[in-house]
């Protein structure tokens, strides 16, 4: 053991011990040099134990891991010292207590703060997943998180961490925490969703006080607190399904019902149902009066026309409630026709709205009508169009938040649509444009949001999508300036969020860089109208340096580590 006062390496001087283990114990350290204070890992290389190669194996490897990885929810490893005998790992001290310790001395937490930590998991999780190759944790649970004083957490001890494998049938070292760890970490392979397993109980344990490791048998949340919510039950209980396929499959999911734990109920589910049976039979009228007024007469066709017009045409100043009225209506007129679905969509575009309850509310229009659209049109191209667009520049959460991946995700299926159809008119002039948000989405689906089944993407496959994007700029030239300005942003969104992943396989820095630049110079260059595509433009204007430097940052820290 290292003595207080000892400086290693000339700079780190041992201040007092602050843990232990079989084989390792962390000191509270002072750099010398930098006046701050570190947490310095001491790691015996040789002790007495017929397991000491595994857990010293299991030790480097945490360090190695660790030296990699960038979220605000992870420690650093600033240094790793080899003195032959021992190992010192230099990482960020982090003040604060456990979970498990807060548990102890407090009890059973809040609703509302639990999911506060649980979504913060989640998205490091998700971060850790989303490495390739992917980083499964392994060892969630209150005693591996720690609660900073500003109310942040992060996650430690990474000592059975390990890099997902696909091809391998089974772990070869059988470790983790009896009660949180599920069922296949101790007999098959561990992926993204034995971590959220371990989630759901960590949560279990913090919402009730009851360790799972006590023996007593799992029950739902409920069933210990009455007060807590029917959404929270629910999603713990998915989490922690024996059979990983009945889980969520990615934290992405999780973390969407984390957000919005009342839409999973069953009593919002009823409620949903009744709004689509009341829509439903609406709709029938409507169709059935159609119907009825074509056979009377010619003219009542000519009726319906006129009435179309109208109500795809309101008044500038009419409310957005009143548009959407008079576009559903016109929908009910000529349900094929496409123009209503349109205008609706640029109503929410100009309010800036295009939420939940704005998604949940056309989707029924579209899904219910989706079947009478003329698929070789330019007009059915162009919605399929606006509607990725829609998703993939607008679409936020209730709490008015949004993630990328998320957006991604929404669009996708719409791109798709455009970029599958071979019957698809000519001309479509926004075909390119559609096609290359569609390999965006794609890219996504494939290698980043695939967590339980993994994919990686190569130094080629990023190559090959920055390609698709160089080669659409001039197409986008010729378009709308909204349509420029999202796709210039839908760039450099793509290329902040990769950043590290490109690192990793090796992308020419300068070629990420220079694709940023040229988008954020030209959407700086850009005229625009629309108060939303105001806001968009400013985002980018403010966000440039910060995701300029956060790239450069990412290949700096990669060329250090390799030196």
């Amino acid at each position: 053991m290292a003595e207080i006062g000892t400086v290693i390496d000339g700079k780190y001087e041992i201040l007092t011990e602050i843990g232990h283990g079989g084989m390792s114990v962390v000191y509270l350290a002072m750099d010398t040099h930098l006046n701050k204070q570190w947490a310095v890992k001491e790691i015996r290389k040789k002790g007495n134990g017929k397991n000491d190669e595994i857990v010293v194996n299991s030790l480097l490897a945490e360090a190695n891991l660790m030296k990699r990885l960038d979220h605000p929810s992870l420690p650093r490893i600033v240094d790793i010292i080899d003195n032959g005998q021992t190992i010192f790992v230099v990482m960020d001290y982090i003040e604060g207590e456990s979970l498990d310790k807060v548990i102890n001395e407090y009890g059973a937490q809040p609703e509302e703060l639990v999911i506060g930590w649980a979504k913060q998991l989640c998205d490091a999780l998700s971060y850790l997943h989303s490495q390739k190759p992917p980083i499964i944790y392994r060892d969630m649970k209150p005693a591996n998180v720690m609660l900073k004083p500003e109310g942040n957490i992060k996650i430690i001890d990474f000592g059975i961490a390990r890099e997902y494998k696909e091809q391998s049938l089974a772990d070869t070292t059988v470790l983790g925490t009896k009660g949180y760890a599920p069922p296949e970490q101790y007999s098959g392979q561990t992926d993204a969703r034995s971590d959220i397993y371990a989630l759901g109980m960590t949560m279990h344990h913090l919402l009730t006080g009851i360790d799972p490791r006590s023996g007593e048998a799992y029950a739902p949340v409920r069933m210990w607190n009455p007060e807590l919510s029917e959404g929270i039950e629910l999603i713990i209980d998915k989490c922690v399904q024996p059979a990983a396929e009945n889980r969520y499959q990615n934290c992405a999911d999780l973390l969407y019902d984390l957000e919005h734990p009342q839409l999973i109920t069953k009593d919002y589910k009823k409620r949903q149902k009744r709004k689509l049976a009341a829509f439903i039979i609406s709709g029938a009228m409507a169709v059935l009066l159609g119907i009825t007024s074509g056979i009377c007469s010619v003219a009542a066709t000519a009726v319906n026309n006129n009435n179309y017009e109208t109500l795809v045409s309101p008044s500038k100043a009419t409310s957005l409630e009143n548009k959407v009225t008079s576009y559903k209506q016109a929908i009910d007129i000529y349900p094929e026709r496409t123009e209503a679905y349109m205008r609706l969509l640029e109503a929410y575009e100009d309010e800036g709205k295009f939420g939940k309850a704005e998604n949940d509310e056309f989707l029924a229009l579209y899904n219910a009508h989706k079947g009478e659209f003329d698929v070789t049109s330019t007009e059915y191209a162009e919605l399929n169009y606006k509607i990725g667009m829609m998703y993939f520049n607008y679409y936020v959460e209730e709490d008015g938040t949004y993630s990328f991946s998320t957006r991604v995700q929404k669009a996708y299926s719409f791109f798709a649509d455009n970029y599958e159809n071979s019957e698809i008119s000519p001309e479509f002039e926004s075909k390119t444009l559609s096609d290359c948000y569609y390999q965006i989405c794609y890219f996504y689906r494939t290698y980043i949001l695939n967590s339980a089944t993994v994919e990686e993407a190569s130094r080629e496959n990023y190559e090959q999508l920055l390609a698709e994007i160089e080669n659409t700029l001039p197409d986008v030239q010729d378009a709308g300036a909204y349509d420029q300005l999202a796709f210039y942003n839908g760039t450099f969104m793509l290329l902040y969020d990769q950043r590290t992943n490109m690192v990793q396989v090796n992308v020419d820095q300068e070629d990420v860089l220079s694709l940023l630049d040229t988008v954020c110079s030209r959407a700086e260059r850009l005229s625009v109208q629309k108060e939303q595509s105001k806001i968009l433009q400013q985002e980018m204007a403010d966000n440039y340096a910060s995701y300029r430097g956060a790239i450069e940052r990412a290949y700096t820290n990669a060329e250090e580590r390799n030196q």
